[in-house]
């Protein structure tokens, strides 16, 4: 009996809130996690916010930490869309740590009585989602790639081998969205959504921030990108690595990404890494270059639109996934082609 009150408890805590008007038209609000960077709204929380807009209810952006009431402001003004936006501006939420974060939206899906929260299947979104769905204890709906309904999505299990159709009855749902699925919401230049200032409980931070190295790069962010050039195990070393992408992708203006093992073997840094276990990625442009294919790393490019790969066994997998496949040596390949472009 304890544990059946607990739940019930936990499940009232907020109120899925919706009603029907005399033209049988349901209204709900969706609570989305918009986050920002270096003064702009990332891209992967546009994406969650137009998926947001699918479930066909009223769209609440949410913006936290440093300069967050300026994000707002700016949200409120160029995202399609948006029925209001809420802030909570505090400087001592500038590591983002995901327990405080998941308290704080925890707290404003109650105020605003949001029968959905939504994220970007981000580093972020994937520290707090889960922590809402505890406090809740409701079930979370992951890496979400189409809204069918306001009950029911669709995401990819078996590395994206299979898509299955979740319905959850759930009084909130809590979706994370692929970004690669969905078009950022629209720009505009007239909008007028109302800001609004959010609950700030003021969690303490059960986490402690230690250090960060951040690599900085002119080239495009990996995950937007719409040209990418990748490399796999044939590379060798780090050097190799770098001395035979960086002149394709320069010729490009394309970003460079890589495979779990050359991550692993220190090729490349770890924000480099493309498939399951790494960002999913869909640009208009994907080269491949001495990349086997294993299925862990098709999961993360089979949305691209053009496939081209470079690969001296023409056996290799790659080449089931691709719309252009070349059997070279990359050595010889790269560098005639880094000419002609």
């Amino acid at each position: 009996m304890i544990g059946i009150a607990y739940r019930s408890i936990s499940r009232s805590f907020i109120a899925s809130r919706s009603f029907i008007n005399k033209t049988n038209e349901r209204y709900f609000n969706v609570l989305a996690l918009l986050e920002h960077q270096d003064g702009k709204s990332k891209p992967a929380s546009l994406s969650a916010i137009e998926a947001a807009k699918r479930t066909g209810g009223d769209v609440f952006a949410f913006v936290v930490g440093p300069n967050a009431s300026q994000i707002a402001q700016q949200a409120s003004k160029t995202v399609d869309g948006l029925k209001q936006v809420i802030h909570v501006e505090n400087n001592a939420y500038d590591r983002y740590l995901p327990d405080q974060i998941a308290k704080i939206l925890y707290e404003n899906a109650k105020k605003f009585d949001a029968s959905h929260i939504f994220s970007a299947h981000s580093t972020l979104g994937k520290g707090v989602m889960p922590r809402i769905a505890a406090m809740l204890d409701v079930m979370q709906v992951s890496d979400v790639i189409r809204v069918v309904d306001e009950k029911t999505f669709v995401r990819p299990t078996y590395a994206g081998n299979v898509n299955v159709h979740v319905k959850t009855e759930d009084p909130v749902k809590l979706v994370t969205v692929r970004a690669s699925a969905f078009d950022p919401a629209p720009a505009i230049d007239n909008g007028s959504a109302p800001v609004t200032a959010g609950v700030d409980p003021k969690p303490a931070a059960l986490q402690s921030w230690v250090s960060e190295n951040i690599i900085k790069s002119e080239r495009p962010d990996l995950s937007s990108a719409e040209r990418v050039v990748a490399g796999g195990r044939p590379l060798k070393d780090k050097a190799t690595f770098e001395k035979t992408l960086t002149p394709l992708a320069d010729k490009l203006g394309a970003a460079i990404g890589a495979t779990r093992v050359a991550v692993d073997t220190g090729y490349a840094d770890n924000s480099l890494q493309i498939g399951q276990t790494g960002k999913i990625i869909a640009p208009k442009l994907y080269i491949a270059v001495g990349v086997d294919g294993a299925i862990q790393h098709t999961a993360g490019i089979k949305d691209s639109k053009v496939i081209a790969s470079i690969n001296r066994d023409e056996n290799s997998p790659i080449f089931q996934h691709s719309d252009v496949g070349l059997v070279a040596d990359l050595y010889e390949a790269v560098p005639e082609l880094v000419e002609k472009l």
